[in-house]
């Protein structure tokens, strides 16, 4: 079959499977993902082999280190994944919740209906524990999905997607609700997202360049974000352990995601304090700094930062950093160079906590924690399908809820307008 033949039967059986998804019962849906789990568990010699044949075409091919990273999958992560949808079952079903219901003068009560969006196209590289996350996510939500992974994980997505495919025809619901692209052929992105008759939304999670060619072709809308640069701002009531122990974590306990921390802000009343330490941690551990010349002054292996530095999502053992007089100048400093993914401060001072979590405009603001948290799952939201740093229709980790939408109800008893 011709590819856009194939792309067009793909998009024709998802509309078809939608209706069924929307109309599924909770309990078919639930029936479906513990089903999957359970296929994930047992077949996971079938996994492992699969991903290490992956993993190896990606040395030879020269993949890097973080593409490599995410691309694995262990015994734990294959249990994580298992559970991962076990967690997806034990959320509350949000398709058909009404909210705001209110009497008008009329005597009509007027509210909200949340319902399934219908077909989502997901476009993602590298991990394939994306492929069990996407689907129970858009299962629950009363949607279905086409799924197109990277070339790198072709292997590991389809015996994903086979554990998948058991989970539906376990639960009575069409094979078809969630279909994994089987080709890596580039060419099938551009065509799944200039389907606007068959597909709603487009979540595309990977690299910039990815997330850049979806945004400038879709014809369908895009919930995104393209990069992770996010910031620690180490306040001058900042408490100096919790500082060393937040930074610590977000910028090394994984250097290949996007909630890791790339930029710190240290203000100027703390950093002959505080920075030496921080910096002396981060050396220990491998990362190199890039720093304004105060920073170059307190730490003297630092190197000189560039501005283009401080704009850049590292996705390695880099940071850049910067001293600033003041809570303002941290605040202007973010909202100029972040992406608008999740930033921190630290500090014991309780006004200051409420000015940074107002006044910058990211996705995720926090007060004392790590970027790290900026997950679905460390929301409560069982998984995520991505992050979005827009504004409409999602904002921040993408869970069931991201994947429906509202519609208005009316509930009368035979009023007419006068």
């Amino acid at each position: 079959m011709e590819l856009k033949d194939y792309m067009q039967q793909v998009g024709r059986n998802a509309r078809a499977a939608s209706q069924a998804t929307a109309r599924a019962t909770t309990a078919a849906k639930n029936t479906a993902l513990l089903a999957m789990a359970q296929a994930v568990r047992e077949r996971r010699s079938e996994l492992l082999a699969a991903n290490a044949a992956d993993l190896a075409a990606a040395r030879a091919d020269g993949l890097d280190a973080a593409m490599l990273d995410r691309l694995g999958l262990s015994e734990k992560g294959i249990e994580a994944m298992a559970q991962g949808l076990e967690q997806v079952a034990a959320l509350p079903d949000p398709v058909g919740e009404i909210s705001d219901l209110k009497r008008r003068p009329s005597g009509i009560q007027v509210g909200k209906m949340r319902v399934p969006i219908g077909v989502v196209g997901i476009i993602y590289e590298a991990r394939p524990n994306v492929t069990a996350d996407a689907a129970a996510l858009c299962l629950k939500s009363g949607n279905a999905a086409i799924l197109r992974g990277g070339k790198e994980a072709l292997r590991s997505n389809q015996a994903i997607a086979a554990c998948v495919r058991a989970g539906l025809v376990a639960a009575g619901l069409p094979e078809t609700a969630i279909q994994v692209i089987e080709t890596s052929d580039r060419t099938a992105v551009g065509l799944l997202v200039t389907m606007p008759e068959y597909v709603d939304v487009i979540v595309p999670r990977g690299g910039k360049s990815l997330i850049e060619r979806i945004s400038q072709e879709a014809r369908v809308p895009v919930i995104k974000h393209l990069d992770g640069n996010c910031h620690v701002y180490i306040d001058d009531a900042a408490d100096a352990a919790m500082a060393l122990a937040i930074v610590e974590n977000a910028k090394t306990q994984r250097y290949g995601t996007c909630n890791t921390a790339e930029s710190l802000l240290v203000a100027r009343a703390v950093a002959a304090t505080q920075l030496p330490a921080i910096a002396a941690m981060l050396a220990a551990k491998g990362v190199e700094i890039r720093g304004c010349a105060e920073t170059q002054a307190l730490v003297p292996t630092a190197k000189a930062a560039s501005d283009e530095d401080y704009y850049t999502e590292f996705l390695a053992p880099i940071i850049s950093v910067k001293v600033v007089a003041d809570l303002d100048a941290a605040i202007a400093h973010i909202n100029h160079y972040s992406s608008h993914h999740t930033e921190v401060i630290v500090t014991e001072n309780y006004s200051h906590a409420l000015r940074f979590l107002r006044e910058v405009d990211s996705a995720s603001v926090m007060v004392n924690a790590s970027t790290r948290f900026a997950d679905g799952f460390e929301y409560g939201l069982g998984a995520e399908i991505g992050i979005s740093t827009d504004k409409f229709h999602a904002r921040g980790p993408v869970g069931l809820e991201g994947l429906t939408s509202q519609k208005w109800i009316v509930l009368g008893n035979g009023e007419v307008r006068a």
